[in-house]
């Protein structure tokens, strides 16, 4: 009996033992911290502030300059904390740094935490790289056109305009001045002369020049809205433009937007434009073969094609539709690329959402422009001046544009256009279309033609 009595005495306390192991075990497992907003920004530094872990004895702190943390900002890799903040001291000022941390007991280490990122105050004192946007492009293994969107007016010999676009770009779209309502003033009419301006300043410069666009629903002249012929004759006037106008730059303009923005924003279906009302379903199709048809008649033989749209990236359904269309122009052989136009905000699109946008025409064997690219950094009125912040996040946004875009395959690559020179002449701040009731810095140079950090983004991207 009393060695019965024994045995369940050390059964128990082996019991006991084990569970005493096995809650200890659970209680030392540790959980990922959770990194929060940094405290008391500075020129030189801020307090990276965290929360408690249960049974971390310490942390472990890592800042960087690289959101991927490939480098470490000098004594910041994985530097020992007790407390639950650090100050963190001897950064540049007007800079974008990143930190994480790790929960630390004396035989464990958990999990990175999210990351922080935060912008130091004042000025880098880092001046912006001055290379030539197209000196660089023209470097990399498989070059292709940088453009601007420009306006007959900025083309006067020795103007900011003029040399910018000399130095920096190989490509030129005009922003309106190439449209029907600007070049048919009736029937079989044409105002040729501001339109000849921009083409012959490409030319003689030898810059491309990219078309822009030939059949726009917001850009039809007031006698074709006016037209009261039958809806045939109404489609043949529209053939008569296209053919007429693509004959007469033939071999001067090398590419041309057929149709722009042919795609409805909130259905994923046609939008309802007066040249689908007039011509019918297949109007996208009959366009590109008039203009085909008109090239090849005039010996134009390597005249690319193009159909152009925005927010194709985000708006799945309008992307859907989008590539629905194209697939019926390349059936008919008559389509050769597809215009991105690209108005992205510093927060949208994602990398991930612009590839899947873009491999998608890879995947179908076509040239891809990114046709009207500019980045707003305001786009929720929140911010009255452009911040350190704003400035580099666009930077950034700016190096990934172009970093998506130059690893395309060489035979996708046509061309990457800025749609603008200067922030103050941008298309966006205070756009009724975007109810953008505020300003904003979505390009390349400020308003004083000096380059901003978006042009080191930009030539960053082609690294």
């Amino acid at each position: 009996m009393k060695i019965k009595f024994l045995l369940v005495l050390v059964s128990l306390f082996f019991s006991l033992n084990s569970c005493s192991k096995e809650d200890n075990d659970v209680a030392e497992t540790l959980e990922t911290p959770t990194a929060n907003a940094p405290k008391d920004v500075n020129d030189n530094g801020f307090k990276a502030k965290w929360n408690y872990v249960s049974n971390s004895k310490s942390y472990l702190l890592d800042v960087s300059t690289s959101e991927n943390f490939d480098t470490f900002v000098a004594n910041y890799n994985a530097k020992p904390v007790t407390d639950l903040n650090e100050v963190v001291v001897g950064l540049l000022g007007g800079t974008q740094y990143y930190y994480r941390v790790r929960a630390k007991t004396e035989t464990e280490i958990s999990d990175y935490s999210n990351v922080i990122s935060v912008v130091t105050t004042g000025s880098s004192g880092i001046p912006e790289d001055p290379t030539f946007l197209k000196v660089k492009a023209n470097k990399v293994a498989n070059p292709f056109f940088v453009g601007m969107a420009i306006k007959a007016s900025q083309l006067t010999t020795g103007s900011p305009y003029d040399i910018i676009l000399k130095n920096e770009f190989s490509s030129i779209s005009a922003e309106y001045e190439m449209k029907m309502d600007q070049i048919s003033t009736a029937s079989g009419v044409y105002n040729w002369s501001v339109a000849d301006k921009i083409v012959a300043y490409g030319n003689t410069n030898g810059i491309n020049v990219h078309g822009h666009a030939l059949v726009w629903h917001n850009a039809v002249p007031q006698w074709l809205k006016n037209f009261s012929g039958t809806d045939a004759e109404f489609a043949l006037e529209v053939k008569k433009y296209i053919t007429d106008v693509v004959t007469h730059y033939a071999g001067k303009v090398k590419s041309w937007d057929v149709v722009n923005e042919a795609v409805d924003d909130t259905d994923g279906k046609m939008r309802n434009t007066i040249f689908l009302q007039r011509m019918g379903a297949n109007y996208v199709k009959d366009c590109f073969q008039w203009a085909k048809n008109a090239a090849n008649a005039a010996g134009d033989t390597k005249l690319l094609l193009f159909y152009n749209d925005y927010a194709t990236s985000t708006n799945i359904p309008k992307q859907d539709k989008v590539f629905s269309l194209v697939d019926d122009l390349k059936t008919a052989n008559v389509i050769d690329g597809l215009g991105f136009q690209m108005h992205n905000t510093y927060l949208s699109p994602t990398k991930a959402q612009i590839e899947t946008d873009l491999n998608k025409a890879v995947a179908k064997g076509l040239k891809i422009h990114v046709s009207e690219l500019d980045i707003q950094v305001n786009q929720f009125n929140d911010i009255t001046t452009f911040t350190n912040e704003r400035r580099l996040v666009q930077k950034a946004k700016y190096k990934e544009m172009v970093k998506i875009y130059n690893a395309l395959p060489v035979a996708n690559k046509y061309a990457l256009t800025i749609w603008g020179m200067r922030d103050n002449e941008s298309w966006i701040p205070y756009s009724t279309d975007l109810n953008h009731v505020g300003n904003d810095w979505p390009l390349l140079y400020d308003s004083n033609f000096a380059i901003k950090s978006s042009h080191t983004g930009f030539l960053e991207g082609l690294d």
